[in-house]
């Protein structure tokens, strides 16, 4: 019984009528074999106990798992490795990066944040890499950043979740305010006096920005005024030179 038969299986499966709903709740984003969680997840519990007797990461099957079409495939994968993720190693941490920006939607990056941060758990180093995702161009290494110390508890890394955060703040991608929303609300569990005071210094710093905003707008508008002013005067004086002469 290997991984190659867990597809096998997993295509014998399929179901053409679920699979329609399916792919309108992930806004068409991908075509799916209409396999439901509970169906995937019976597969799941048949196949990843032997495979975790190796203790290797066969990152050949989850290579196979996303280079294929159908969702399903890239939900093994990514459940797969969360099934792994104690024989992780420092040098895995650029794979799942490639992981989490292809095919990248929700679904497989909220799986892959946590074995992501069961790595850099395991490896408290890897924060100097994760910190960047945080000001990455790709929105889902940002989410994963932001989200990726999920249910730490007392052992979450504040110093690291308050930089990422913070470097997140001025963002307008749904995906990422959720991402901070959860995040907070999960560490509010265990310290809500320092989600607390963190969110009353963002939302002080946010009403003195807006204080500068407007007062640099209000005295752009102050001088076009004055300019106004000078050309009404200007056009005044010209019009009533003009009547004198006439006269």
């Amino acid at each position: 019984m290997s991984l190659a038969d867990l597809l096998d299986e997993l295509e014998a499966a399929k179901d053409p009528e679920k699979a329609g709903p399916m792919e309108a709740y992930m806004r068409y984003q991908f075509p799916f074999l209409g396999i439901a969680g509970p169906e995937r997840n019976a597969l799941y519990k048949k196949y990843f106990p032997e495979a975790k007797k190796t203790k290797i990461i066969g990152w050949d099957f989850v290579d196979t798992c996303w280079e294929k079409e159908p969702r399903e495939y890239q939900y093994v994968g990514a459940n797969y490795l969360k099934a792994m993720q104690s024989y992780l190693t420092e040098s895995d941490l650029p794979k799942l990066e490639r992981l989490v920006v292809t095919k990248s939607w929700w679904d497989t990056v909220d799986i892959l944040d946590r074995v992501v941060g069961s790595l850099v758990y395991d490896k408290p180093k890897l924060g100097e890499i994760i910190l960047p995702w945080s000001l990455s161009d790709n929105i889902w290494l940002r989410r994963v950043a932001i989200d990726h110390q999920l249910l730490r508890k007392e052992k979450t890394d504040v110093h690291l979740m308050k930089k990422i955060l913070l470097n997140n703040l001025d963002q307008t991608e749904f995906f990422i305010n959720k991402a901070i929303s959860w995040a907070l609300r999960d560490y509010s569990k265990t310290n809500p006096d320092w989600v607390a005071r963190f969110i009353e210094k963002i939302r002080k710093a946010w009403l003195n920005s807006v204080s500068r905003k407007l007062a640099s707008t209000f005295s752009i508008i102050e001088k076009r005024i004055h300019d106004l002013k000078k050309v009404a005067r200007l056009c005044y004086n010209r019009l009533y030179l003009k009547n004198f002469k006439e006269k």
